[in-house]
């Protein structure tokens, strides 16, 4: 199976797993899905992770998904902003903000990936990879 858009692929297979209560969910590995792995950690959106380079051809991320006492997912919403066709790019200063700060952008800046606050902090722009809240 070819997948033309891998990192919409791993936000499908993250909200197609909490859909079905899973709770943990495993993705073919890259440098852009494990930086943002990391990301949903720091900010609090998954319970743990894990990378398993050996596994496979291009290495294995386990994700323990996050829920609340009701079994309701920690992640409310994820999606794509940046899609293969349509680009989305964006300066510092004009970065949008997820329902009024309460929910993060993903963005690739030219120093790496990082939340919209870090990048409006750092004064850099990039391309929106993604949105969750």
């Amino acid at each position: 199976m070819v997948v033309t858009d891998p990192i919409a692929d791993y936000l499908t297979r993250i909200r197609n797993a909490q859909q079905a209560g899973h709770r943990v969910v495993e993705i073919p590995s890259s440098k852009m899905k494990k930086s943002i792995t990391e990301i949903l950690y720091n900010q609090g959106y998954i319970l743990k992770y894990k990378f398993d380079d050996d596994a496979g051809k291009q290495g294995v991320i386990s994700i323990a998904l996050k829920y609340d006492g009701q079994k309701i997912p920690a992640i409310r919403k994820l999606g794509r902003i940046s899609k293969s066709g349509l680009r989305k790019y964006s300066k510092a200063t004009a970065i949008p903000r997820i329902i009024n700060g309460l929910g993060i952008c993903i963005v690739s800046t030219s120093k790496g990936l990082m939340t919209d606050k870090k990048a409006r902090e750092m004064n850099v722009g990039g391309e929106l990879i993604c949105y969750v809240y």
